[in-house]
């Protein structure tokens, strides 16, 4: 009988998931990403070298496994082509034989990214943070229906007429809302040309795949992007993405509803990070900041921006596991901590209506203040720890501390970004 995971992020993102698909799908057959786009990164480093992974799931490194496009995810055949091309150029296998595009899924389109950036310069110092990779205008096209399916990338004639009425209707945004030089038919040509011929081999009913896949008892590997708090209804609203970044969505977005998860491995990273604007209750300023900025190296995986860094949140972190349905925890970056003499821990918010443990609503958290407590660090070197006695003692309290807070055991503890570089509870 199949046994199917997801992981998946618990706080904002940048947590190190891919980090931990790239270790977990030597158990699985199947890898499929089911939600998001090109705008954030999944770092992996392995007998490959370092790569930040996109589009492609992080289950392409293994010998034999299948990685699935859903049809839930932003699909844009720019950035998929250049990240085929970069894996095959350094010896990763990229085929059709592992790798697959829903037919479902909708097109990215050229405008997308145009949009996405004008509306940020709109808003000036109100912007939201946007990556500028078109997520917001591609879901916000994709719920008003006027989106391109993967698969019609087979129907040309069928296609060009529907590109034709998104153009005319797409052109009235571009040029009398935002005064932006409006898109051609023949610049749609050029982009179909360079950029989705190249994926139609990928492209399939990956529905019917999944269905096989699970009838045969093959282990399928739900990853998501992102984390909990940017979830588009639950999270941190409006500073969020702009689709659903939890488990629960994962076989709707994979492209099989039926199927189920029977495990919900959450990634929480020892310290707390940040891409982008939005409420950040445990954030570190200054020279604090910049050392723990340094030594995690927390720069974005997709845009190179500097991240918003802090102490580990437990009132975050708790919320989280508790949307992601989390049945265990992959604590990450442990070993970043080792220079600290006393390591702090949020343990609760002040508010306006005094301190709590729960997570607020996305108003009040403005104006929310972190209460910390701070514990003994262990000033050594833990990144060639293999096993949980390894550890100095002040390292096991931390990470007791996090698991007895959250109410989720911890099974996996990583002390380095190799894929080796793992302690199993």
């Amino acid at each position: 009988m199949s046994r199917n995971s997801a992981v998946v992020g618990i706080n904002w993102g940048d947590e190190g998931k891919g980090r931990m698909v790239d270790l977990l799908t030597a158990g699985h057959d199947v890898v499929v990403r089911y939600q998001g786009g090109g705008n954030a990164g999944h770092t992996v480093v392995n007998e490959y070298g370092k790569f930040s992974l996109h589009l492609i799931p992080s289950g392409i490194f293994r010998k034999g496994v299948v990685n699935v496009l859903g049809s839930g995810v932003a699909l844009d055949p720019e950035n998929l082509c250049r990240e085929i091309e970069e894996l095959r150029s350094r010896g990763v296998e990229v085929s059709p034989d592992n790798l697959m595009i829903s037919e479902r899924a909708s097109l990215l389109m050229p405008w997308h990214r145009d949009l996405d950036a004008l509306e940020e310069a709109r808003l000036a110092d109100r912007q939201y943070g946007s990556t500028k990779q078109g997520i917001a205008p591609f879901y916000s096209d994709k719920y008003q229906k006027k989106t391109v399916l993967a698969g019609e990338l087979f129907y040309p004639d069928e296609l060009r007429v529907h590109l034709r009425e998104l153009l005319e209707w797409k052109n009235l945004t571009l040029t009398r809302v935002y005064g932006a030089k409006p898109y051609t038919m023949e610049m749609l040509e050029r982009w179909l040309a360079d950029f989705c011929e190249p994926i139609k081999p990928y492209i399939c009913d990956t529905g019917v795949y999944l269905a096989k896949a699970e009838a045969e008892g093959k282990n399928v590997l739900f990853e998501a992007q992102l984390g909990a708090l940017r979830d588009l209804d639950l999270g941190i609203y409006p500073y969020t993405t702009s689709s659903n970044t939890l488990a629960a969505y994962a076989p709707i977005g994979a492209g099989l509803p039926s199927m189920r998860v029977d495990e919900v491995i959450g990634v929480v990273k020892a310290y707390s990070t940040c891409v982008g604007e939005g409420p950040f209750v445990c954030e570190m300023s200054g020279e604090e900041a910049e050392r723990l900025r340094e030594a995690g190296f927390e720069y974005g995986a997709k845009t190179g921006r500097a991240r918003r860094v802090g102490a580990v949140d437990l009132v975050a972190t708790r919320y989280g596991v508790r949307l992601q349905g989390a049945t265990c925890i992959a604590l990450t970056k442990l070993d970043v901590l080792s220079y600290m003499d006393k390591i702090p821990v949020c343990v609760r918010y002040r508010t306006a209506s005094g301190e709590t443990e729960d997570f607020p609503f996305p108003t009040e958290l403005d104006s929310a203040e972190p209460v910390f407590e701070y514990m003994e660090g262990w000033k050594s070197d833990i990144s060639g720890a293999r096993r949980w006695e390894d550890l100095p003692a002040a390292a096991r309290e931390y990470v007791l501390k996090i698991e007895s807070a959250i109410g989720c055991p911890i099974t996996y503890v990583s002390v380095g970004p190799e894929r080796e570089s793992i302690i199993y509870r």
